[in-house]
């Protein structure tokens, strides 16, 4: 009988694409494009985690209009130039991953226009680099921040064809799946939360009317996008402030998605507002993506100091979540899956030009008799 492999390299189908284990790479913000386009940055970034033998890679936020970047420096989708810039980047990745890639669609909302964190994250006042910001309500996220203005239902409708149009433009690129961004304090989070939304119109007040406007994106980027490529959305399952987004809202919002065929949850949490109180510790974003699951049928992507390989494995056999997500881990050690692989004892893909790095036993001193990969070389 052929013993299965671990939880975390076990492959995992959505809709027409299969990942080839459970461990994501997250978006993380590079604050390295050029008017919206990748560069050299992004070659070299994107291609080192591509080749890492991850199940799927999603590039970082990138935004659907000019407007919605948090800051000059970040990545678009909204020009024929922002498209020829990053299809240049995947097309590189292509020929030397078998990961799935993705990419996650956005907009800052009252997020948008600030230095980048290197910088202090000061807000770029227009006149001074910077532009003014939109949200739901002219409510700042913090006393500091640019005061933005209210969305009119017109331009509402208008970031709904924006959100497709970018998803259009992935297509072309060649991703394999989307995942919208409606978590960490951005805008779709902002029109979830009953702390940034305080409009009186069908975009406000109930729960109902707070979910309309990302509903309204998801279903306009799922009819675009093709029926065999996987469609996700990111979420950030509490405030962490009494009277804002929870655990109860996240749960309606959840199975409002996988009434619409949403393939993956990936759950995170904070972001809205500086007054968040935030109890780090190891894994302990998890059991807010293990309750969505236990109450719903979607495919859950957890996240959270999620550092050793152990402990990933553990989330997935217990249950608790269908695939690991890791961002700074991924920074500081790109090979994290190679390293997961011979500490559990599991096979993944190295590039044909890395297999002489390849470890000979594994970390219990047991054999590696064959490449994991051993086609030819190109």
């Amino acid at each position: 009988m052929t013993q299965q492999p671990p939880h975390l390299f076990r492959p995992l189908k959505l809709r027409g694409v299969t990942l080839p284990n459970r461990i994501v790479v997250s978006p993380m913000c590079q604050y390295s494009a050029v008017n919206g386009c990748a560069q050299d940055w992004h070659l070299m970034h994107l291609g080192s985690l591509a080749v890492g033998g991850n199940g799927m890679l999603i590039v970082e936020m990138t935004n659907v209009v000019a407007e919605g970047r948090i800051t000059p420096h970040c990545l678009g989708l909204y020009d024929d130039a922002c498209e020829a810039a990053l299809k240049r980047v995947i097309d590189f990745c292509r020929l030397h991953t078998a990961s799935a890639l993705a990419v996650q669609l956005a907009h800052a909302g009252r997020k948008a226009s600030t230095r980048p964190p290197w910088e202090g994250r000061e807000p770029l006042r227009p006149g001074a680099g910077g532009w003014p910001t939109v949200g739901p309500s002219a409510i700042p996220a913090s006393a500091d921040d640019l005061v933005p203005r209210a969305l009119s239902t017109a331009e509402i409708e208008g970031l709904v064809r924006d959100f497709a149009a970018a998803a259009q433009r992935a297509q072309r690129i060649g991703f394999d799946a989307i995942e919208l961004h409606a978590a960490h304090g951005y805008l779709l989070h902002q029109f979830l939360s009953p702390l940034s939304n305080r409009r009186d119109d069908a975009y406000g007040g109930s729960l109902e009317n707070r979910m309309r406007f990302p509903l309204a994106v998801f279903d306009a980027v799922r009819a675009v996008w093709p029926d065999d490529r996987p469609l996700g959305v990111r979420l950030s399952a509490t405030d962490w402030i009494d009277g804002g987004w929870d655990m109860a809202q996240s749960l309606a919002f959840a199975r409002a998605l996988e009434a619409r065929g949403c393939d993956w949850l990936d759950v995170s949490s904070g972001g809205l507002s500086p007054l968040q109180q935030v109890p780090d510790s190891p894994g302990y974003q998890v059991p807010f993506g293990a309750e969505i699951k236990a109450n719903t049928s979607l495919t859950i992507v957890t996240v959270g100091m999620i550092t050793e390989a152990l402990q990933a494995e553990s989330i997935l056999a217990e249950g608790k979540a269908d695939l690991v997500a890791l961002a700074r881990g991924m920074l500081y050690d790109p090979r994290w899956a190679w390293h997961a692989a011979a500490d559990l004892g599991a096979e993944v893909r190295y590039p044909n030009q890395y297999l002489r790095c390849r470890p000979r036993q594994r970390a219990d001193g047991s054999p590696i008799t064959a490449p994991a990969n051993p086609e030819r070389q190109p």
